[in-house]
């Protein structure tokens, strides 16, 4: 068991610096990661535009797939967090040890369903498409998924670093993992020194040995430097409680996060019912979109271990001037996304190789869109605060009604009655509905859990 004489910097250090430090690394390595997303996209757009729709088509099964990793590891970080704040050192290994097993468990369970699930997941998308869009997405498709342990291992191993405030370790990691991914890119893509030619394929097995590249990374990071926790497995033995614990602030996020995955296949059901552009366009969004929101994930994982710690700790000031500072940081991040949209968008468009219609179809949905940034950073910022605080439910209700409840039938009902240029509307009418619950729930998991902390 270890023992840890002095207080985690996470109780100690001053917030705006302590919000600084552990966010930095893990907002760099973000970016990074997004522009690999884009780095990626703008390889297989010089394919031909079916390669970059396809892979388009295939981004919510890849979100499904992050989105269990990630939301266990949301769970794994607010408990192991906890459970350092309150001086529970014994239970934080337990925890640790639970999540790397979790995570090799989910990644095998998950290669076998997505193997098999390939072929009816693309027919259902492109029945009436060029059947170029369905080979090129089965392709891309079984690559990511069978091999899919790297990406499981490298979230869960990350988190395990950032739940004790090891964040520079953990941009190390993703940004070695990114930028392997983007160098072997063209090599795989386009067969350069000898290799041969693999295409889509080629694109896909970039992302897997950047991804297992990562992973290792992390696991001997946190093996050499992350001395707080032990993830030995020799004596594990499962216990209901740990995994019942993980899951009770990692389901809700998970399912909040797969929630997104429903929400861009069904997008894309509507889009392709238009043309395959206009799928591809959405597809480019999101790749675009995450030079803006990946900073505000990076933000985010340095604020929740800070967050979930001062809880245990019962340090109400910190809590407080935690999330001020995070809200007021993530907003004007999100205004500088919407300026880049705003008076840009052609030239964003124009990395990706962009036809003349895409270009016709893309600019006003980028403007469109962009108007939802301001509101989404706030309210990122604030359902990671609720997801700290172990009240994961709200943010997971908040997603369901956002994206199933608002933004899906209001993009159809725009669909049905206005065309293609209506449809862009109904993400920032999502978000603004996501705004006023988000205020809802946090005022009330503030004075239920917050307010009664001693000053």
């Amino acid at each position: 068991m270890n023992t840890i004489e002095k207080e985690n910097k996470m109780g100690v250090m001053p917030i705006g610096r302590l919000l600084f430090q552990m966010s930095l690394p893990m907002i760099i390595s973000m970016l990074i990661q997004a522009l690999y997303n884009i780095v990626d996209s703008m390889y297989v757009s010089q394919i031909s535009e079916n390669a970059l729709t396809a892979v388009s088509l295939v981004f919510p099964i890849q979100n499904l797939m992050i989105s269990i990793a990630a939301g266990t590891g949301v769970g794994i970080n607010a408990l192991l967090s906890k459970s350092l704040g309150e001086k529970e050192f014994g239970k934080a290994n337990d925890v640790a040890r639970h999540g790397v097993v979790l995570a090799l468990a989910s990644s095998v369970i998950f290669a076998v369903a997505m193997f098999f699930f390939a072929n009816p997941f693309m027919a259902m998308q492109t029945a009436n498409a060029d059947p170029e869009i369905f080979n090129y997405g089965v392709q891309y498709m079984q690559i990511c998924c069978t091999l899919c342990i790297g990406v499981f291992t490298q979230i869960t191993m990350e988190r395990l670093l950032t739940s004790t405030g090891k964040t520079f370790y953990t941009m190390i990691s993703q940004s070695v993992g990114a930028v392997i991914n983007i160098i072997l890119d063209p090599i795989l893509i386009f067969g350069y020194f000898g290799l041969p030619k693999m295409g889509v394929a080629g694109a896909a097995a970039a992302t897997v040995l950047g991804q297992v590249i990562g992973a290792v990374l992390a696991l001997i990071f946190n093996l050499k430097f992350n001395k707080e926790i032990n993830i030995s497995l020799l004596k594990f033995r499962p216990k209901r409680a740990i995994i019942g614990g993980i899951y009770k602030i990692g389901v809700p996020s998970i399912i909040m996060q797969c929630i997104g995955s429903v929400m861009t296949f069904g997008m894309n059901l509507i889009l392709m019912e238009f043309s395959s552009t206009a799928a591809a366009v959405f597809g480019v969004y999101f790749k675009l979109n995450s030079i803006i929101f990946m900073p505000i994930f990076g933000l985010n994982n340095g604020m929740v271990p800070i967050v979930a710690y001062n809880y245990g700790a019962r340090h109400k000031k910190r809590i407080k001037k935690t999330v001020q500072l995070s809200v007021l940081t993530a907003c004007c991040l999100m205004l500088i996304g919407i300026f880049c949209f705003w008076l840009i968008p052609d030239k964003l468009l124009g990395i990706f190789n962009a036809s003349a219609d895409m270009i016709a179809i893309g600019v006003p949905a980028l403007r469109t869109i962009s108007l939802s940034f301001i509101f989404a950073g706030y309210c990122i910022i604030i359902g990671s605060v609720l997801q700290a605080l172990g009240d994961a439910v709200y943010s997971m209700i908040n997603s369901l009604a956002r994206q199933m409840f608002v933004l899906l039938p209001a993009a159809y009902i725009l669909a049905r009655l206005f065309g293609l240029s209506a449809v862009w509307w109904a993400i920032p009418i999502a978000e603004i509905v996501s705004v006023t619950l988000t205020t809802i729930f946090y005022r009330k998991v503030y004075r239920r859990k917050v307010q009664p902390l001693p000053d």
